[in-house]
C-alpha cells in the first residue's frame, strides 16, 4: 500500500528557518524514496519556487506573515488546510498545532489526521502570559481534533499521557553521521582545531544564551567563543548590546550551509547547547552527529538525550566552572563517542524515517478498519 501524504503547518521546503522544516525537508524525501506521494506545503515567501523538490510534491499557498505578522501564521495555516480539504488525501501530517489547531473543525474529514505535538510551546518565556494561555488552549484543540500524535520526546510523549491520557508515537529527529569527506574537507576551512567555544541557537530567552555568554564573560579564557543565530531581534539585539564589550564573543549571524555548520561544531573546543524548552533539538543532534563535546542546559529534555554524555550547567556560575575547567581528555572522549554511537543506531534518519512510514501505515489502516478514531473530548 503506497499512501499519498501530506505535510503542513511549515514554511516550506528545503529548509531555510528550523526544526519542523528540517524534519519535514527528510522525512518527505525519504517517504517518495519508499514509493509515497508526498505533498510539502509551502509559504509563497518561500525561496524554493518550483513545484517539486527532490520528488516531494510542493504546494504553495499564500502567507501574509510579512505584511501582518503573527496573525499571518493563522491565515497562512488556514489556506493550507483549506487546500488539502481538496485533494484527498490519505494522511495528513500537521507539524506543530499552534496556528493550525484553532481551525480543527476545517481539517480533512477523509484523511487521517496525525499532529506531531511539538515541545510545549506554552512554556516559552518569551511569551507573555495571555499568549501562553493561547498556546494551553491550542494544544488542548490539536489533540482533540487529531486522530494519532508524535511526540519527538519521551518527555513529551510522558507529558501527553499524563495531561490528555493519549498515547503518543515517539519518533525523534534524525542526524547524520559527520562523514570522512566532511573530514577531509575541513582542511580547506579556515578554522583553528579546538580554539573556540560554540553556541548555536535562535535568540530567545529560554535558550540560555545570556547566561552561557555572562558564565564565558566572567571566565578567564582565552579562547573566543562563537555565536551562530540571527540577531535581528529584540532579544538578539540585547545580548549583542549586552556582551559588545568582550571581544572573545564573536556574533556571526545566522548560518544556514549545513557543512559550514558541521565544520564549526567538530571543531569547537567545547558546545554549548542551551535549550530549556522543546523536545529533541536538532542542533543537539547535529553538534552528537558532527562529535562536538557538548555542555548542555540541565533539564530533562537534554538528559533524556545525552545521559551522562555531556557536562550539565543550570547558572552562569557553572558555565564559567566548565569553561575553566574542561579538559579534552580520554573521559571527554568517551563522552563524544558515546554520542555519536546514539547517531548512529538511535537518531539516524533512515532509521527516522522508517519509523514515520511505519507509523503513518499503522494509522491509515486503523481508521479505515475501525473507522474514524474517537477523539480526545476533554
Amino acid at each position: 500500500m503506497k499512501l499519498k501524504v501530506a505535510i503542513l503547518g511549515t514554511r516550506g521546503i528545503p529548509n531555510h528557518y528550523g526544526g519542523f522544516e528540517h524534519i519535514s525537508e527528510y522525512v518527505s524525501a525519504g517517504l517518495v524514496k519508499r514509493g509515497h506521494s508526498v505533498t510539502v506545503y509551502n509559504s509563497h515567501n518561500h525561496p524554493h519556487t518550483e513545484n517539486s523538490w527532490n520528488g516531494v510534491e510542493i504546494r504553495h499557498c499564500y502567507d501574509p506573515e510579512y505584511m501582518i505578522g503573527t496573525a499571518g501564521q493563522f491565515v497562512y495555516d488556514l489556506n493550507c488546510i483549506l487546500d488539502a480539504r481538496k485533494q484527498n488525501y490519505d494522511v495528513i501530517m500537521l507539524m506543530g498545532y499552534t496556528s493550525s489547531s484553532v481551525w480543527g473543525t476545517l481539517y480533512p474529514k477523509k484523511g487521517v489526521i496525525i499532529t506531531n505535538m511539538d515541545g510545549l510551546e506554552w512554556k516559552r518565556s518569551k511569551y507573555s502570559k495571555p499568549v501562553q494561555a493561547f498556546l494551553r488552549h491550542a494544544e488542548k484543540l490539536a489533540v482533540k481534533h487529531s486522530q494519532f500524535y508524535i511526540a519527538d520526546s519521551l518527555v513529551i510523549k510522558s507529558y501527553l499521557q499524563d495531561k490528555y491520557s493519549i498515547d503518543s508515537k515517539y519518533i525523534p529527529y534524525g542526524a547524520d553521521v559527520y562523514s570522512e569527506m566532511e573530514r577531509q574537507s575541513l582542511n580547506d576551512k579556515v578554522l583553528s582545531k579546538e580554539d573556540y567555544f560554540l553556541l548555536m541557537a535562535r535568540m530567545e530567552p529560554e535558550n540560555n544564551i545570556e547566561t552561557i555568554l555572562e558564565g564565558f564573560n566572567s571566565s578567564s579564557s582565552r579562547k573566543s567563543f562563537k555565536v551562530l543565530g540571527d540577531t535581528g531581534n529584540r532579544f538578539g539585539k540585547y545580548i549583542t548590546n549586552r556582551f559588545k564589550g568582550d571581544d572573545r564573543i564573536e556574533f556571526k549571524g545566522a548560518i544556514f550551509d549545513n557543512s559550514q555548520v558541521r565544520a564549526l561544531q567538530n571543531n569547537s573546543y567545547l558546545y554549548f547547547h542551551g535549550h530549556s524548552v522543546g523536545g529533541t533539538n536538532p542542533s543537539l543532534l547535529e553538534a552528537m552527529a558532527s562529535e562536538a563535546l557538548i555542555a548542555a542546559h540541565n533539564n530533562p529534555f537534554n538528559k533524556s538525550v545525552l545521559h551522562s554524555d555531556a557536562f550539565y550547567f543550570n547558572d552562569a556560575k557553572d558555565v564559567q566552572t566548565i569553561v575553566e575547567t574542561v579538559q579534552r581528555k580520554e573521559t571527554e572522549q568517551t563522552m563524544v563517542t558515546n554520542n555519536l554511537r546514539k547517531i548512529k543506531y538511535q537518531f539516524n534518519w533512515e532509521h527516522i524515517v522508517d519509523q514515520y512510514e511505519e507509523f503513518l501505515m499503522e494509522c491509515y489502516y486503523s481508521a479505515n478498519k475501525y473507522e474514524r478514531i474517537v477523539p480526545y473530548q476533554g
